[in-house]
């Protein structure tokens, strides 16, 4: 399981994330766009993928990533569950919704940190 502060802890590792209220979520930012937003109850993050991002993520076995289930999931906003997420598959897809959404020169530094 996943927890906030582990959730904290990787998000701020990225360059200039802030953290910010999005009605009843925790959303993070950058350069005040949403990549991911955190929902206490449940004990999820949405992500901002593409379409194609978030078929990709949520073709896996088990049901920890899915498209949030309305509108905004054809606009490629998917649910991620911590508390049964593996840590790698989430890292990658925290890592994508980043990449998506932060200026190409952050994501230069965040793929060379993981180079």
């Amino acid at each position: 399981m996943i927890t906030i502060e582990a959730l904290r802890k990787l998000l701020f590792s990225f360059p200039e994330v802030e953290e910010a209220p999005h009605f009843e979520k925790i959303s993070f930012r950058i350069k005040k766009k949403i990549f991911a937003t955190y929902s206490h109850s449940p004990h999820s993050v949405t992500l901002k993928l593409s379409l194609e991002e978030q078929d990709v993520f949520s073709s896996g076995k088990g049901n920890a990533i899915f498209p949030v289930p309305n509108a905004w999931g054809k606009q490629g906003w998917t649910v991620v569950d911590l508390s049964i997420v593996h840590e790698d598959l989430f890292h990658d897809a925290i890592t994508t919704a980043y990449g998506n959404v932060a200026p190409k020169k952050l994501v230069q530094l965040v793929q060379k940190k993981l180079a």
